[in-house]
C-alpha cells in the first residue's frame, strides 16, 4: 500500500490490521508520534489525517483515507507552525513525551476553530499530560490563536 506522510509517498509492506502508529515509528523511522496507552485514550500518538487528530495506536493502517501529518510535517517552508512557536515560547513541555500529540490536537483545533475560547479548547483537548502542563498548553493555544497564523 502507499501511505503519504508529511508530503511523501511511501511504499509500506504492512499486514492492513497493524496500526498507523507502528508503520511510522517502525516501518517509516518516524519517531515523532509516542506510544502511550494502545487504547486511543492519552493522545500521545496523535497525528492528522487530512487535517483531522487521529490516534494513530489504535487505527489500523488499512483504514487510513488520506495524507498522514505527524509533528515531524507540521512545519511549513523551514518556519514552525505557530502551535509550535507558541509552545517554545510558553515553555510548555515538562517530560515532553505527549507534547507532539498536544501539539497536534492544537493545530487541529485552530484550524477548525482560529479563536477559541476556554470552553473550545477545553471540549477540544483531550489529550492526556501527566505533568499537568495544562494551563501552559491553553495560554500557548490562546498566543498561537492571536498570532492568526496557524
Amino acid at each position: 500500500m502507499t501511505l503519504k506522510v508529511n508530503g511523501t509517498d511511501h511504499d509500506v509492506a504492512a499486514d492492513p490490521e497493524m496500526p498507523l502508529l507502528w508503520v511510522l515509528r517502525d516501518l517509516l523511522d518516524i519517531k515523532g508520534p509516542k506510544f502511550g496507552c494502545g487504547v486511543a485514550a492519552c493522545g500521545a500518538c496523535t497525528v492528522l489525517i487530512d487535517g483531522q487528530p487521529v490516534r494513530s495506536c489504535s487505527l489500523p493502517v488499512g483504514d487510513v483515507d488520506g495524507p498522514v501529518t505527524t509533528i515531524e510535517g507540521l512545519a511549513q517552508d523551514g518556519r514552525l507552525h505557530a502551535v509550535q512557536q507558541a509552545w517554545i515560547d510558553h515553555q510548555v513541555p515538562q517530560c515532553g513525551y505527549c507534547q507532539s500529540g498536544q501539539i497536534m490536537a492544537a493545530a487541529a483545533l485552530l484550524a477548525e476553530i482560529p479563536r477559541p475560547d476556554d470552553d473550545a479548547i477545553d471540549a477540544w483537548m483531550d489529550n492526556l499530560c501527566r505533568c499537568g502542563t495544562y494551563p501552559k498548553i491553553k495560554a500557548a493555544i490562546k498566543d498561537a490563536a492571536a498570532r492568526g497564523e496557524s
